[in-house]
């Protein structure tokens, strides 16, 4: 080989190896999220607060010179796609962690195969009970319904008047279900009396029936534990028959979709969050700012809890010393990530212990109620 050969064999393999290197350095994050389906106002919205808070992580200069890299996949919010994504994530893609899922449902069946192949688990959405009891590897900072709903039922009892509701739920979903037994324990709590409890399943879109023997037995206020999906034409159907009193939501209700898909019936809906877009903090300011600027859209609860999530993983990030060794590497993550301490979006946030397994968020709720198109905050 002569001298001129070799040196451009020589140039090819360094230029080689140096992209190889610099795709090395990336830090691969996993996003999976429901993009279609009936919880895409969720999943779009958790998507795009990821992306807008790795950008603005990476044009800073990255984690200590690497870049995030987001690996983005559609669970399409059901458990067996979510599955599906979080194999792949896992074992194909070797991402460090994963964001996600965004309902659950989902979260309930990934979170075991999660803390099986010791990765950490982040869900910025998902808020029924237990969902971190799998183990040490499974994050969440989205509010537990049983930290929220208790406040969220006190000040509406307060501010409306409220001495008898009537219940509605979705009784096949977890997170349904989860928020029922929640307002069930805070209405027992506070002595509120339920003239009924009525049910229904996901996927139904005739409600009249429950809402006629509601709207007979006169309650003050309407507790609903519902996706959007559901929830908002419940929203519709009530105000048709003309049933005009208060409903009091839970976190599947915190969508500004919610004024679009209930299309003028969405008035008098109180609910509590960590996050409101009334919040006028200047790092709330700033990310409302950034986020209308970039999606054309205002952000909701969900884009503010995941950007807040990429900002909560990128301070572990910074701490851990990455080997290149993707089980190390995310066992060292693991270990890192609960002492942060951050003030986002949504607030200053920590995590706090579930029974020495996983992690749940430590927060005060924002109760808000909708008046006209916006969420005001109550006092």
């Amino acid at each position: 080989m002569n001298q001129t050969r070799l040196s451009v064999c020589i140039g090819a393999s360094l230029l080689a190896l140096s992209a190889s290197s610099a795709h090395s350095a990336d830090i691969a994050v996993g996003v999976a999220q429901a993009l279609s389906g009936g919880a895409a106002q969720y999943g779009a919205a958790i998507r795009n607060g990821v992306q807008l808070a790795a950008d603005e992580i990476n044009a800073a200069g990255g984690i200590n010179g690497d870049k995030i890299r987001l690996v983005v996949e559609d669970e399409q919010g059901k458990k067996e796609e979510a599955i599906n994504v979080y194999k792949k994530l896992i074992f194909q893609d070797k991402v460090l962690m994963v964001l996600g899922p965004t309902l659950s449902n989902s979260a309930a069946a990934v979170n075991p195969i999660a803390q099986g192949s010791k990765m950490v688990n982040f869900g910025t959405s998902h808020t029924a009970d237990g969902i971190t009891a799998v183990g040490e590897y499974i994050f969440r900072n989205a509010m537990m319904e049983a930290d929220v709903l208790p406040e969220t039922i006190r000040v509406a009892v307060r501010k409306a008047s409220i001495k008898k509701v009537a219940v509605l739920y979705g009784h096949d979903d977890v997170f349904t279900k989860s928020g029922y037994d929640n307002f069930k324990k805070a209405l027992e709590d506070q002595k509120i009396p339920v003239v009924t409890t009525e049910t229904f399943a996901k996927g139904d879109v005739d409600f009249k029936a429950q809402l006629t023997k509601i709207k007979s037995l006169n309650p003050d206020a309407i507790v609903l534990s519902a996706l959007i999906a559901e929830g908002a034409p419940i929203l519709v159907q009530a105000r048709q028959l003309g049933i005009n009193v208060p409903f009091i939501g839970g976190n599947g209700m915190n969508s500004t979709k919610v004024f679009e898909l209930a299309k003028g019936a969405s008035e008098n809906l109180f609910i509590g969050s960590p996050w409101s877009s009334s919040n006028a903090t200047p790092v709330n300011t700033k990310f409302i700012k950034a986020y209308t600027e970039r999606f054309k859209v205002a952000p909701d609860q969900f884009a503010a809890q995941s950007y807040d999530a990429m900002y909560i993983a990128a301070q572990a990030f910074k701490e851990v010393k990455f080997t290149g060794n993707i089980a190390t590497d995310r066992s060292a993550l693991a270990a890192k990530l609960p002492s942060v301490k951050w003030e986002g979006a949504t607030g200053p946030f920590e995590f706090r212990r579930f029974k020495d397994k996983g992690y749940d968020a430590q927060q005060t709720p924002i109760v808000s109620v909708t008046k006209g198109r916006a969420f005001v905050i109550e006092k």
